[in-house]
Order: structure tokens, then C-alpha cells, then sequence
């Protein structure tokens, strides 16, 4: 049983992972917007995001985007661990 991943450390850290993507997210649209349309375009093969999206981010809209990344990486480090625990 020493195999066994702790839950809050393994959620923990893949939600500061999350909120580390979602803010280098929001600093690459406001350096080079058009080049992160591009890029997120490129990555949703066939749907044009262009028409659905700002190039303009907000400073709370950056901190809330933070948190929602944080608390959604934790859940799926938390059911991971859960899952992984089970199976192994």
C-alpha cells in the first residue's frame, strides 16, 4: 500500500499547474492577440474561435479565470488520485 498517491498533494499541485497555463494563457492574448487567436484557432481544428472571442482581457476577469483553472485542477487531481488508488 506505500504505492498510494495523497489525494491533496497530487490536487494541489496540478491545480497551481492549471492556474499556472491559465496565466500564461492570459499574458500570451494580451502581449501578441493576434497570434494567440491564431494558435487557439489552430488547436480547434475546423471551428473559427475568432468570431467568438476578445483580444481585450480584463484584470478580473485574468483572476477569476485563475481560480476557476486552480479549482478545476484540483477536482481532477483529486478523482485521479481516487481513481488511481482503486485501480493500482
Amino acid at each position: 500500500m506505500a504505492d498510494k498517491l495523497n489525494a491533496k498533494r497530487v490536487a494541489n499541485t496540478l491545480g497551481i499547474v492549471f492556474a499556472g497555463v491559465s496565466l500564461l494563457c492570459a499574458i500570451f492574448v494580451l502581449i501578441f492577440p493576434g497570434t494567440a487567436m491564431s494558435f487557439f484557432n489552430n488547436i480547434f481544428h475546423g471551428i473559427d474561435i475568432t468570431q467568438i472571442t476578445k483580444t481585450s482581457v480584463s484584470f478580473g476577469s485574468i483572476i477569476i479565470g485563475l481560480i476557476e483553472a486552480f479549482v478545476l485542477g484540483w477536482i481532477i487531481g483529486w478523482f485521479f488520485v481516487k481513481i488511481y488508488n482503486i485501480i493500482k
